[in-house]
């Protein structure tokens, strides 16, 4: 059985948080989903520190980039340029559409940029089928314990 996985979704929209944490539970490999709704808090907890002192490192990044304090352009940035966060891969999950945030994101470092669906259904395929590859058939670098 594989290890399990360790996903932060960094998210303002708590309607769009409440969705993920639902498709997610639908999932088959064992996953622990943490939110944080703005930049500044997402690398507070990626860098552990203030009340995130004891989060545990995630597998998989779920980054919106409107975001409030820190846009997620900052915190793609701030990660892929960090040599402690840089191999944690990023998955851009955006309702923009735009090819200048698509082909930005890219060139920030984003592993993956995915654009949130406008319906539910879709948004469920979509957020799980990011899980099944990152969770499922991707090999995650991870730190030795």
């Amino acid at each position: 059985m594989k290890e399990g996985r360790n996903i932060l979704l960094v998210d303002d929209n708590p309607a769009d948080v409440d969705l993920a944490r639902e498709a997610l539970q639908e999932n088959v490999h064992l996953i622990q989903v943490e939110s944080v709704a703005d930049g500044e808090a997402a690398m507070a907890y990626l860098h552990r520190a203030g009340q995130y002192a004891n989060a545990v490192r995630p597998d998989l990044l779920i980054l919106d980039l409107n975001l409030p304090k820190k846009d997620g352009r900052t915190v793609l940035t701030e990660v892929k340029s960090d040599p402690e966060l840089r191999t944690i891969p990023v998955v851009v999950f955006s309702t923009s559409r735009s090819m200048l945030d698509i082909a930005r994101s890219y060139e920030l470092g984003a592993n993956c940029y995915v654009s949130k669906p406008g319906n539910l259904k879709d948004y469920f395929l979509a957020v799980q089928s990011i899980e099944e590859f990152w969770c499922g058939s991707a090999s995650l670098p991870r730190k030795e314990k």
